[in-house]
């Protein structure tokens, strides 16, 4: 996983971390809030039923048969209320009264008449004419069976005096189920919220990289194109959406790879310079001109070696930077390996290498023909450099599925174990066997690059069989479907 990826997926991971811990908070924080709510209405219903009591006291009792009657009216009423989405068919709201010492003269439910309620918080209170509540289970073991009760004392006319208290109740489960629907509504908006501002988010990236590019880009591939190809039409569409989104990707995370490519480059750039450099003081030395030439010698294979360098650099660079193929051909691909091996013969042929080309049936694909060779070619001067002197490089095409397999093996010493994960690292190379000498490090990047670019990939590792039985590439392209 590159830098730029990661440091990608570590800003997207912030974000659903700092969301969720948004939503988190909103959800958890929607109980306590909807019980504060009916908190302060049962205040007020406890409020005007013990003024309804105290219309019924004479001489300091208190006489509960009219809230009796409206109780048992109210629950024995039908009705029919669609809150939203919660069904509503009946009274949950239940109340009791207390006389002075807290003995219940009257409970709306029919179980605690003539219990004694003295230490319950809410009657305790209200007795002493304070705030009076409480929240206590039906049943002990379970936490849907709590009701909410608030407590209103009673107060004797014309003296003032506290006979007792009405207590108002409500089950928690009765607006548990607003609780309920109101958390799912907040999951699903905040995370329909949460993804169209990450849509929009990469919408306004993709704009602020490049405004109409996308979409001029896809007009000419259409006017390029000799026939309408629905499938053809979308898959590019879609490998362009892909760019889009990586362009965005690294618009978000910085895009901090040319700092690397910098850092990189000065690096393998110092060892050549120091080699020019030597050998340029010890050229203002008196020496023998066999000696010279050597010198002069090493300079010009350096400096070369600097230039190719940077054109592979420069390469690679403009081949990232491309969006998708522009214009693309069917290719066969046995011809181009038959024309590649000829082409190599020359240089296998001073080293007694043979290159040999197996294929049961050809294959066709969908390619830049010109990039496509370069990869191919890449893959074979790879081979050929590693192969020992009067081995054997073979090329061959495979078929796996809708998938065309170009293989080129070699028969030389493999690849290292440390370096199997770095073999398609930018200026990443190992010594040749018959050279003691490193390439530039780009060509394999180069081939990864080509094969994004063809919507394929590239592998390389060991021949299966003993150490050191060579080296097989393998370039995996999609077959042409049109």
């Amino acid at each position: 996983m590159s830098k730029r990826t990661r440091i990608f997926l570590g800003l997207l991971l912030m974000y659903v971390v700092g969301m969720s811990y948004v939503l988190h908070n909103v959800v958890t924080d929607l109980d306590p809030r909807y019980r504060e709510s009916a908190e302060e209405s049962l205040v007020e219903t406890a409020q005007i039923m013990a003024t309804l009591v105290e219309l019924d006291a004479r001489d300091g009792a208190i006489d509960p048969t009219r809230l009796e009657a409206l109780f048992k009216a109210s629950y024995s009423r039908s009705f029919d209320a669609q809150i939203f989405s919660v069904h509503k068919t009946k009274v949950e709201l239940r109340a009791y009264v207390t006389d002075r010492m807290g003995t219940v003269l009257y409970d709306s439910t029919g179980v605690a008449t003539g219990q004694d309620f003295s230490e319950w918080r809410d009657v305790v209170r209200a007795l002493r004419g304070e705030y009076g509540a409480r929240s206590t289970r039906d049943i002990a073991n379970d936490p849907n069976s709590a009701v909410m009760y608030v407590a209103a004392p009673v107060h004797a006319t014309p003296s003032g005096e506290i006979i007792g208290v009405v207590s108002v109740g409500k089950p928690v489960q009765s607006f548990g189920q607003f609780v309920a629907a109101a958390r799912e509504r907040t999951i699903s908006v905040g995370i329909i919220s949460g993804l169209a501002v990450l849509v929009l988010a990469v919408i306004v990236s993709v704009w602020l990289v490049r405004p109409f590019g996308l979409i001029t880009d896809y007009a000419r591939f259409i006017k390029a194109q000799k026939g309408f190809y629905p499938t053809k039409l979308l898959r590019h569409g879609w490998a362009m959406l892909r760019v889009a989104y990586d362009e965005m990707r690294d618009a978000i995370a910085g895009r901090n790879y040319v700092a690397d490519y910098v850092q990189t480059l000065t690096h393998e750039v110092k060892s050549p310079l120091s080699a020019i450099r030597g050998a340029a003081e010890l050229l203002q030395e008196p020496m023998e001109e066999a000696q010279r030439q050597r010198f002069i010698g090493n300079i010009q294979r350096e400096t070369h070696r600097i230039q190719e360098m940077v054109d592979r650099m420069m390469e690679l660079t403009a081949l990232e930077t491309r969006r998708v193929l522009e214009s693309t051909q069917p290719v066969a691909l046995l011809p181009l390996l038959q024309d590649l091996a000829h082409t190599a013969d020359g240089v296998a042929a001073l080293r007694n290498i043979h290159i040999t080309v197996h294929t049961d049936t050809d294959a066709t694909v969908e390619a830049d023909p010109f990039l496509l060779r370069r990869a191919v070619s890449n893959l074979l001067d790879n081979a050929l450099d590693f192969s020992p002197e009067g081995g054997t490089v073979e090329l061959a095409i495979t078929h796996k599925g809708r998938w065309a397999c170009i293989t080129v093996r070699d028969q030389g010493p493999g690849i290292p174990a440390y370096a199997q994960d770095k073999v398609f690292e930018k200026f990443y190379s190992l010594a040749r066997p018959h050279s003691k000498k490193k390439s530039t490090g780009l060509g394999l990047s180069f081939v990864k690059e080509i094969a994004s670019l063809h919507r394929g990939k590239v592998e390389l590792s060991n021949r299966p069989g003993a150490e050191g039985s060579g080296a097989c590439a393998v370039l995996w392209l999609p077959k042409s479907s049109d």
